[in-house]
């Protein structure tokens, strides 16, 4: 799962991004709002802004991202205890506040309340399974080499195993905001479904694309 991490007190952001590499996130660390801001269509499922940085401030960016991925969470971060500047965030869209100085532990607790607990495994069935934690296929033990996109695309049911990913979803996730087509797409689904069991992954027609009902996390 993979988060965008806008704070510029470089130190504070490497203890941020570190603490997250260890809950096994994979981070992409910003310094400027405005470096940030074009980045956010990259494939992020969860942001966590600093308000007070160099161009476009925290809020301004929270503003875009509700206006275009209205339902990725935002977690803002901010030595401004204002009470106007809190309660803006809140009226402008963030799921969750945090003010400084705080204790790592608090906000790895808010990412994983905000962008669900990780799962370790997906089980397609007895033989097959795919992990979280290091990104890799298993048959029995055995690897299966995926590509970056087909990690990508099975990491969207990280946070729901029921999930319906359809065909914006992984244009703006998997392809990372790149522009594809659905035969790309189509493309690249074909070549992981002969790598899992049958009927693994589900066709929603005319939607996207889902994974069996007998697919299970562990």
């Amino acid at each position: 799962m993979k988060i965008l991490l806008l704070e510029d007190n470089e130190r504070l952001s490497n203890v941020i991004k570190y603490a997250l590499l260890d809950e096994g996130y994979s981070v992409d660390c910003f310094f400027d709002g405005d470096d940030a801001l074009d980045s956010i269509g990259n494939g992020y499922a969860c942001f966590i802004l600093d308000i007070n940085v160099p161009n476009s401030d925290g809020i301004s960016i929270l503003e875009y991202i509700r206006l275009n991925h209205s339902k990725i969470p935002v977690l803002i971060i901010s030595s401004n205890h204002e009470l106007d500047k809190v309660k803006e965030s809140y009226e402008k869209g963030c799921d969750d506040y945090l003010k400084k100085p705080f204790y790592i532990i608090e906000l790895l607790q808010k990412v994983k309340k905000l962008c669900g607990e990780k799962k370790q495994y997906l089980i397609f069935d007895e033989t097959y399974k795919y992990s979280f934690i290091n990104h890799r296929l298993y048959k029995n033990e055995e690897e299966i080499e995926l590509t970056k996109k087909e990690i990508l695309f099975l990491e969207l049911f990280a946070r729901d195993i029921h999930f319906v990913a359809t065909y914006d979803n992984i244009e703006e996730y998997v392809w990372e905001g790149e522009d594809t087509t659905l035969a790309n797409i189509r493309s690249m689904i074909k070549r992981l479904r002969k790598k899992l069991p049958n009927d693994s992954i589900t066709i929603i027609k005319g939607i996207g694309y889902s994974l069996n009902k007998n697919v299970k996390f562990l």
